[in-house]
């Protein structure tokens, strides 16, 4: 037992979640019914990513503002382009590929009850109010543009305290950092669980009828993730940018992937920003704003459904329409909640845009939910892997700049 133990210890996470991932397709598909109590563990894993994340947040940002030293480099500027150019391109394929490929939704009833923004202010005025959230209350929702906003106004008020506060500060950082560590040695078994109540819950069969939607929707996100991501970052580092983009899919995407939800996964995300050696002042800020505004998987969901929508509806579109669809779904994928199903609430503001009435957007709501366990799956793996990938991209450049060499990456 300690022989196995011992080897178990010794593998890579990745492959440890490979055996977790197997084991709970194994299970799910031979004896579903006995292994539905092992479902907990899935639940327990996201509920503890969940738990210590914005805690991590809070104490990682404060930390890392009031040590700040004036003139120091943290590369944000770069990193906030990235966000808004990828989230942009990503919203742009999305609707190059809907014409190409038009998709007509059989439209379903079931989510009329949801409350959708109704316009383009409405999401930014909620942004902004979320950044004035009441502390606590924005710690206890989960409200990361209200947290970092706090953690870095209390990090400048705390840049004049005596070393020895700082130095407690860093400790509680560091403490709340060594607890996701632990919370990630569990990942293999969060994820068998998540796997199996995935298959035993949702099942394939009422994904049939949605293929083509399907198709288009994970086809563009894999285009962006394989394509344009790592175009992106050759313009900017000029080096082979795969080894980076295929480390970020591996490490924070497969964990993305089943939790669904891009706050879940800030830990995971922090956790590989260290392994790769980037500048904690920076990640510390720029993963949890890309959580919230980094968003590329949300803005091909928003144009790829609106736009079958309009195919479905038999809508003329013109080609300035469609540009301004890609901008306002970059937009609206701004303001979509970092949790499961977040971007889909989105959809009825871009239909807007075509005069489809609100009754009829949110049918096609309906339709994102059903096939939510795919589609929210892959955007969540290319919003949160993006994340860490344009964080290291803006501090590779900044590298290769100052004429330092940027390691290779294993």
């Amino acid at each position: 037992m300690k022989y196995l133990l011992k080897k178990w210890n010794q593998m890579s996470i990745v492959k440890q979640i490979s055996i977790g991932l197997i084991i709970g397709i194994i299970l799910a598909v031979t004896i579903p019914e006995m292994a539905k109590p092992v479902v907990i563990l899935g639940s327990l894993f996201v509920g503890a990513l969940k738990a210590i994340a914005p805690i991590l947040v809070l104490f990682l940002v404060m930390s890392a503002v009031a040590q700040h030293k004036s003139g120091q480099q943290t590369n944000m500027k770069s990193v906030i382009i990235l966000y808004l150019l990828g989230t942009f391109l990503a919203g742009l394929l999305a609707v190059i590929v809907s014409f190409m490929f038009p998709v007509s939704l059989t439209l379903t009833k079931g989510a009329e009850d949801l409350a959708a923004p109704g316009g383009v202010v409405e999401v930014i005025k909620s942004l902004l109010l979320n950044v004035v959230d009441n502390p606590v209350k924005a710690i206890f929702n989960a409200n990361y543009i209200g947290i970092l906003a706090w953690a870095i106004v209390l990090g400048l008020a705390l840049k004049s305290a005596p070393d020895s506060t700082k130095t407690m500060i860093t400790n509680f950082s560091d403490a709340v950092s060594k607890i996701v560590t632990w919370v990630i040695k569990f990942a293999p078994f969060g994820i068998m669980g998540l796997v199996i109540e995935s298959i035993t819950t949702n099942g394939l069969e009422s994904l049939l009828s949605y293929g083509k939607l399907l198709i288009v929707l994970i086809g563009c996100m894999l285009f962006v993730a394989l394509v344009v991501n790592p175009l992106i970052v050759f313009v900017y580092i000029r080096q082979n940018p795969y080894p980076l983009v295929l480390k970020c899919i591996k490490e924070s995407g497969i964990t993305a992937f089943f939790t669904r939800s891009s706050a879940a996964n800030i830990p995971v995300n922090m956790k590989l920003c260290e392994k790769l050696g980037l500048d904690k002042d920076t990640y510390s800020v720029s993963i949890p704003l890309g959580a919230t505004v980094n968003m590329a998987g949300a803005a091909v969901t928003i144009s790829v459904l609106t736009l079958a929508a309009v195919h479905t509806l038999g809508i003329e579109v013109d080609i300035p329409t469609a540009i301004i669809l890609s901008v306002l779904a970059a937009v609206c994928a701004c303001g979509a909640s970092g949790v499961a199903g977040g971007s889909l609430l989105l959809i009825p503001l871009a239909c807007s845009l075509f005069g489809i009435p609100g009754d009829v957007a949110m049918q096609v709501v309906g339709v994102g939910f059903i096939i939510g366990v795919l589609q929210d799956s892959f955007e969540t793996a290319l919003n949160s892997s993006t994340d860490v990938l344009f964080t290291a991209t803006a501090e590779y450049k900044q590298k290769l700049k100052e004429g330092k060499k940027i390691g290779k990456v294993a």
